[in-house]
Parts: structure tokens; C-alpha cells; sequence
């Protein structure tokens, strides 16, 4: 769809929006296109990694409201509309099984924020701001933000970001560890490219149970944080790349990973 560009190149999937002039405020459709494409790369042993961007002023202002309609909600649609939306396009992002890298352009705001906030790894050009604008509108943080924010920067900074919704910029989210790093606004494409390209040659299943290591983590006791490491490692050393590993340690030699 021409809203949500896809394209593909040495081993990376790029997911861009691109109706800047909503500054890619997400619809129903393409929210559903977005999920599309990282179950379409989780499954793709070609790709090794993704990378998700926006075009114009904006990564993305959130959910596009304007046919939400105005109307009283009956009891359960507000809940079941989250569950089958946000959540779901933020759920995509932490499940897919290739690394997902958010380029962020410009405004990340709202769904937004957290649409960037859920990708393993956050590049922002120094013109990006990320917004937790649902205060501004009386509404309650959705799309996991209430899950994200605070795992990122810990509870009370969580609640300052939320409670006063005002605007972060790059350099600020930089400090607080909402971001990896802050680059020019010029190179950010190039710094994306250059990321995927190097998770691409990796070890495609091996970052797989990484990243699924990583996200559950903070939500079990180490007991089942240790028991997940162990079943993980056992079903990595099952895999080519962990072996082709290894005999490169023992022969000093650079390893040549198949995403295998």
C-alpha cells in the first residue's frame, strides 16, 4: 500500500510510513499492513533484520483518530478496540523474531512513541521528539506505554513523562535511555543501513532467543529467568551458525553465519 512503503535489501526488511502529511499518524489499515510485514519478516529466513522509519516531519503522531466518530462507546469497546489495535502493533514489534531497529524522523508521538519505544534499538535524528501527548487529551497511556516507559526509565520518570505529556527531544531522550543514540538528521538513514546490515550477517536465531531472553527478563523471577537462559542456549547450539561459531574461535578465524 502506497501509506506503508516496504522494501528490501541485503538481508533487511524497511518498513516505512509515509503520509507525512499527518505526520504518519497510523490508520486501522495500515496499523494492520505494519503487523503484516514483521510476522512476514519473523518468518522469512532471507531477512536478518528489520528497520522502521517515517517520511516527512514525523515517525509517527500516533493513532489517526479523525473517523473514530462521536458516538458514546457501549461498555467493552473501548477495551476491545485497544486489545485488537495498539496493543496488537506494539506486540508485533516485541514478537517478531528479527531484530527491529526504529529510525526515528521527526515527531514520535502517542502510539507513536511507543511504536518506537518497543524496537530493540532506537537510532533519533536530533530533530526527533518523542510526546506521552495522551494527557493533553484526557486519556489514558495505551499501546503498552505503561509497560515500555517505565522498564526504560524507571517508575517516577515514567510518571513525569506521562503525567505532564510534555515534549522530549532526542538529545533528552538520549539521556534518560530512551534511545541508543542520537545522529544527524542527514545520517540517519545511513546509520540505520549500516546497524541492520551488520545484524543481518549475524546470527539470525541466536539474536532471535536473545531478544526473547531480554524482553521477558523483567517480567519473571530469576529462577525462570535462569531456566528460559539454559532451554535457549540448548536450542541455539542446534543451530549452524553456533557451530560455525565456535570452530572459528577454535581455528581464529572470522565467522561466516548463514542467519541458520
Amino acid at each position: 500500500m502506497d501509506t506503508v512503503r516496504y522494501a528490501r535489501a541485503e538481508r533487511v526488511a524497511y518498513v516505512t510510513l509515509n503520509r507525512p502529511e499527518t505526520l504518519n499518524a497510523v490508520t486501522p489499515a495500515e496499523r494492520e499492513e505494519v503487523i503484516r510485514l514483521l510476522s512476514d519478516a519473523s518468518a522469512d529466513p532471507e531477512l536478518g533484520a528489520v528497520v522502521l522509519t517515517g517520511t516527512g516531519r514525523g515517525f509517527c503522531a500516533g493513532a489517526d483518530l479523525r473517523g473514530a466518530g462521536s458516538a458514546a462507546p457501549l461498555p467493552g469497546d473501548v477495551a476491545r478496540t485497544i486489545r485488537r489495535g495498539a496493543q496488537r502493533l506494539v506486540a508485533a514489534v516485541l514478537d517478531c523474531e528479527k531484530p527491529v531497529i526504529a529510525a526515528v524522523n521527526g515527531t514520535a508521538a502517542g502510539l507513536g512513541a511507543h511504536l518506537a519505544l518497543a524496537c530493540d534499538l532506537v537510532l533519533a535524528a536530533e530533530s526527533a521528539r518523542f510526546i506521552e501527548v495522551f494527557v493533553r487529551r484526557a486519556l489514558v497511556p495505551d499501546g503498552g506505554g505503561a509497560y515500555l516507559l517505565p522498564r526504560l526509565v524507571g517508575p517516577q520518570r515514567a510518571k513525569e513523562l506521562m503525567f505532564f505529556g510534555d515534549a522530549v527531544t532526542a538529545p533528552e531522550a538520549e539521556r534518560l535511555g530512551l534511545v541508543n543514540r542520537v545522529v544527524p538528521d542527514e545520517e540517519l538513514a545511513k546509520t540505520a543501513r549500516e546497524w541492520a546490515q551488520r545484524l543481518a550477517t549475524g546470527p539470525t536465531r541466536t539474536l532471535a532467543l536473545t531478544k526473547q531472553l531480554l524482553n521477558a527478563s523483567l517480567d519473571g523471577d530469576r529462577t525462570s529467568a535462569f531456566a528460559a537462559e539454559a532451554a535457549a542456549q540448548e536450542l541455539n547450539m542446534t543451530t549452524h551458525d553456533a557451530q560455525e561459531g565456535l570452530r572459528a574461535f577454535t581455528e581464529r578465524r572470522s565467522p561466516e553465519f548463514r542467519g541458520r
